[in-house]
């Protein structure tokens, strides 16, 4: 039996199917070249070996070695606006020619433009802005700038939760795969049980507050010592959605207790849910937010956090120095993106396409008795797989033998928890591509019987 924690993130490098997968990529190319990848890279959960050689990519596809096409559900989440956006390559193609590198302690206006304006898409007084290369850096940042608002070490964040794979932000996340082995890790870090909705074990109050109500506990059991909460507005990974009498509750509970609000929309951000930030479905606002992935737009690594003018106070410590921080390629990408989404009108398209996604989803649990339950927002989507409804029992081989149906198929998905199929396609896709993935993962589920 695999490590249970191996599963939670859909490690199925080693399983019986992942073998009978190369035995249907028909390239004898392809699988020299995927020998040569694990003959040189260090081998990890989650990586290694890796599926198949994509050789190219165009809005909603990555193209293996083959030519064959695959409908990209996953994308790390960076791929918002499609693949090799042409607006977007054509600016950066024109900053290639002119900057494509700033020095430290050098600005440039590509990163002045883009400090501004993420500063006028969030609340007034947003308008602290660091960039870094990556989502795990500007985590980082944030726990530092932390410490230094507050004069306190403690911070508390969700069981299981993921915030990036450094040494600090391991500890600050909650998944246990990616602390096992490594010894101690940054002290005085506690953890509270993320809200669920299909496993909330408050079920007989109909409600996810106290799930909530266990962020107070954990900061009187700590005696006034946590200075931060860190979490993700929406959890990405399986799709885990509060309700907005959640927020207001933690909105509460922060400002109560003088706790900054660190909220981590690295995945989630930039019309993934249907809004700009995640944070903008629940009226309520964070204190520090960290943004990144799709940020630069699939093209180049660029990552953000923006905090409140009102903790500008750390100009004598270096809270996050790092050479590619005021990239200039990295922020004309993400002036593209952003301008891409503005001038489409993406947004509203993605709300629309909720309501679709949710109809066909929903047709799909009436008809299959694995599917346990269907949750999601905007293009965002889980569904959670199970062998008995009533036990709520995992279907863990079922969910790997879906995955793999639909790779064969011409679809790429992550499975979260072992037995969510994790639905995040890029923002531009069509109403017949979306048709089709769901015509897919119909005839996966199918194929079970």
């Amino acid at each position: 039996m695999k490590d249970a924690k191996l599963l939670t993130e859909g490690d199925i490098n080693q399983s019986a199917s992942r073998s009978e997968w190369y035995k249907t990529i028909g390239s004898t190319e392809a699988i020299n070249w995927l020998e040569r990848d694990a003959d040189s890279f260090l081998h990890q959960a989650l990586s290694t070996p890796c599926l198949q050689l994509i050789e190219s990519c165009e809005g909603i596809y990555i193209i293996d070695a083959n030519g064959k096409k695959y409908m990209d559900f996953h994308g790390n989440n960076v791929h918002q606006i499609g693949y090799r956006n042409p607006e977007v390559i054509e600016k950066v193609k024109q900053q290639l020619d002119i900057l494509p590198f700033s020095p430290r302690r050098y600005t440039n206006k590509p990163a002045i433009e883009l400090a501004e304006k993420l500063s006028s898409l969030l609340p007034n007084g947003f308008n602290r802005v660091l960039f870094a290369p990556g989502g795990t850096s500007v985590i980082g940042i944030a726990l530092k700038l932390a410490r230094v608002v507050t004069g306190k070490h403690k911070i508390i964040s969700l069981r299981d939760s993921f915030h990036g794979a450094s040494m600090d932000a391991i500890a600050a996340g909650g998944e246990e795969q990616f602390k096992q082995g490594l010894g101690p890790l940054m002290p005085g870090v506690t953890y509270i049980d993320p809200p669920l909705s299909y496993r909330n074990k408050y079920a007989s109050t109909g409600n996810d507050i106290e799930y909530a109500n266990q962020l107070e506990t954990e900061i009187k059991n700590n005696e006034g010592e946590i200075g931060a909460f860190i979490i993700e507005t929406i959890r990405n990974t399986d799709v885990q959605i509060p309700s907005k009498a959640y927020w207001k509750r933690i909105r509460e509970i922060c400002n109560e207790y003088q706790v900054l609000l660190i909220l981590d929309e690295i995945p989630i951000a930039f019309g993934r849910t249907g809004k700009m930030f995640a944070f903008e479905h629940y009226g309520i606002e964070p204190d520090i937010i960290c943004l990144g992935k799709g940020l630069g737009a699939g093209i180049i690594p660029i990552a953000a956090m923006v905090a409140r003018d009102a903790y500008n106070i750390a100009t004598d410590i270096s809270l996050g120095h790092y050479t590619h921080e005021k990239s200039p390629l990295g922020a004309v990408a993400a002036l593209g993106m952003l301008s891409f989404i503005e001038s489409t009108d993406l947004l509203r398209k993605v709300q629309e396409d909720e309501i679709f996604v949710r109809e066909q989803l929903y047709f799909l649990q009436q008809k299959h008795e694995i599917i346990a339950d269907i949750r999601g927002i905007g293009l965002m989507w889980g569904i959670e797989l199970v062998k008995n409804k009533d036990t709520k029992e995992k279907a863990i081989e079922e969910a790997e033998k879906v995955m793999y149906y639909c790779l064969k198929n011409g679809l790429s998905f992550k499975v979260s928890q072992g037995n969510v199929l994790q639905l995040c396609p890029p923002l531009v896709i069509t109403r017949d591509q979306l048709m089709d993935a769901f015509r897919i993962i119909d005839e996966a589920i199918a194929a079970l019987n």
